[in-house]
C-alpha cells in the first residue's frame, strides 16, 4: 500500500472513530439527567465507565493484540461488538442495568483508541510528519458526530446510542481494509508490569517527575466536570442546537494542536503546561460567572468551550511530549503506557465520580427563577478551586527539564 493511500485510509479510520464518540459521550450526561432520570451520583458513575475501559484496555492490548491477533482485526471485531452493545443501550433504562453495560462497551471501545494509534505510528513512513495530520482527522470526526445528533435525534433521545452503534459497526468494517499489522510478541511472555508501563515507576525518583504525574492525576479530577456536566447545564439553558455550538471546542483543539510546537519551543514545558492548568481554572470561573450574568452569559460559555484547545493540548499533549523526552528508548513505552493509566483510567474514574457526587449535592428543591434545577455557581467554582490548588502546587514545585530536547 503506497503511502498516500494509507494516510487516506487512516484518517478515514479517525474520523470514523471519533465519530462515534462524538455521537453518545457529550450528550449522554443530558440523556441520563433528563430522559433517564437518574441522580448525579449515578451520572459521574456512568461518565466513570470510560475510566474503567482505560483501566481494562491495557490489559485487552498487551495480552491480546501483542500476542495473538493482527491489529487490524482485533479493531474490526471490536468495532463491530461495540456497535452492538451500543445498539442494545436503548432497551436498558435503570441504572443496574445500564451502567454494566456501558462498561462492557467501553472495555470494548477504549482499546481501538491505543491500537489504531500503535497501528498508524508501525505502517507511516515518518509518523513525526505524517501522523498529526492524520490524526486530525479525528477532531473532524468528533465534531461530525455532534453535528450529526444535534441535526437528527437531539441530545436526549436514545437513539443517540443507535447513531453511535452504526457508526462502530461500520468502522469495524473499514478496520479490515487498514494494512496488515501482525501481533509482536507472539509467544512472548508479558508481566503485569509491562502491562501497566511499571518499568517507568523509576522515573517517579525525580521530584520534578513525580511532582507532574502528581498534578496530571489531581487535574483530571476537576477536569472531568466539565464532560459531565456541560450538556445538563445548557440543557437546562435551553440552549438551540447545543451540540454544534460545543462542537467548536473541537475546532479550537485543531488550532492549538498547530501552536503547540510554538509555545514548547518558545516558552519550554513548564510555561505550556502552567498555561494549559490555567486556562481550566479560567473555563470554570468563566462558566460560573455565566450563571449569574444576563447580556454575558452566552459569550462567557462560548469562551469555556473556545479554551478546549488550549486546555487539553497545553496540558496533556504537552505532557506526553515531556514524558516522551524523560523516558529513554527502553522504558518509553511503558512510560506512555503509565501516564495513560494515570490520566485516563484513575484519575478519569475519580473525576467523574467526584463531578456526579457534587452535581447531586447542588441540586435544588424548587427551580430557580430562571428555571435552573441546579446551583451552577456552585457546581462550577468547586472544580474551579480545585484547578487553582494543582496550578499553586505545579508552579511552586514544578522543575523545567534540564537537557531534556523541546520540540522543533
Amino acid at each position: 500500500m503506497n503511502q498516500s493511500t494509507l494516510k487516506t485510509r487512516l484518517a478515514v479510520f479517525m474520523f470514523l472513530q471519533y465519530f462515534i464518540w462524538g455521537s453518545w459521550y457529550v450528550s449522554m450526561g443530558a440523556y441520563l439527567a433528563n430522559t433517564l432520570k437518574f441522580e448525579g451520583g449515578q451520572i459521574g458513575l456512568a461518565y466513570g465507565a470510560f475510566a474503567i475501559g482505560a483501566m481494562i484496555s491495557p490489559f485487552l492490548v498487551g495480552l491480546i493484540a501483542d500476542r495473538w491477533f493482527a491489529s487490524e482485526k482485533l479493531l474490526a471485531v471490536l468495532g463491530i461488538a461495540g456497535g452492538i452493545v451500543l445498539c442494545m443501550l436503548p432497551s436498558y433504562t435503570s441504572f443496574s442495568s445500564f451502567y454494566p453495560m456501558l462498561i462492557a462497551y467501553c472495555a470494548l471501545y477504549v482499546p481501538t483508541l491505543a491500537l489504531g494509534n500503535s497501528l498508524s505510528l508501525h505502517h507511516l513512513e515518518n509518523a513525526k510528519a505524517d501522523f498529526p495530520q492524520v490524526k486530525m482527522l479525528s477532531a473532524v470526526g468528533w465534531i461530525a458526530g455532534l453535528v450529526a445528533l444535534n441535526w437528527s435525534f437531539g441530545a436526549e433521545s436514545p437513539k443517540q446510542f443507535y447513531l453511535a452503534g452504526g457508526a462502530s459497526i461500520l468502522f469495524g468494517l473499514f478496520s479490515l481494509f487498514l494494512p496488515h499489522t501482525p501481533p509482536k510478541k507472539t509467544g512472548a511472555d508479558v508481566s503485569l508490569g509491562d502491562l501497566l508501563g511499571l518499568d517507568a515507576i523509576a522515573l517517579l525518583k525525580k521530584p520534578s517527575y513525580a511532582i507532574f504525574i502528581l498534578c496530571m492525576f489531581l487535574i483530571c479530577i476537576p477536569l472531568y466536570f466539565y464532560f459531565v456536566n456541560l450538556s445538563i447545564y445548557l440543557t437546562e439553558l435551553k440552549w438551540d442546537n447545543m451540540l454544534v455550538k460545543t462542537s467548536f471546542a473541537q475546532i479550537s483543539d485543531i488550532i492549538f494542536f498547530l501552536l503547540l510546537p510554538v509555545f514548547l519551543k518558545r516558552f519550554g514545558y513548564k510555561v505550556t503546561i502552567f498555561m494549559g492548568i490555567a486556562c481550566w481554572v479560567l473555563r470554570y470561573f468563566a462558566l460560573a460567572e455565566s450563571t449569574g450574568a444576563a447580556g454575558a452569559q452566552t459569550a462567557l460559555i462560548f469562551a469555556a468551550i473556545l479554551l478546549h484547545g488550549a486546555c487539553y493540548d497545553f496540558l496533556f499533549i504537552a505532557g506526553q511530549l515531556y514524558v516522551d523526552d524523560e523516558a529513554n528508548e527502553r522504558i518509553r513505552g511503558a512510560a506512555q503506557g503509565f501516564i495513560a493509566f494515570i490520566l485516563w483510567g484513575v484519575g478519569a474514574f475519580v473525576g467523574t465520580l467526584l463531578a456526579g457526587k457534587v452535581l447531586q449535592a447542588h441540586k435544588l428543591d424548587a427551580p430557580s427563577s430562571n428555571g435552573l434545577a441546579h446551583d451552577w455557581d456552585a457546581v462550577w467554582s468547586t472544580p474551579g478551586w480545585l484547578a487553582v490548588g494543582v496550578l499553586v502546587v505545579f508552579l511552586i514545585f514544578f522543575k523545567n527539564p534540564t537537557g531534556a530536547k523541546q520540540p522543533n
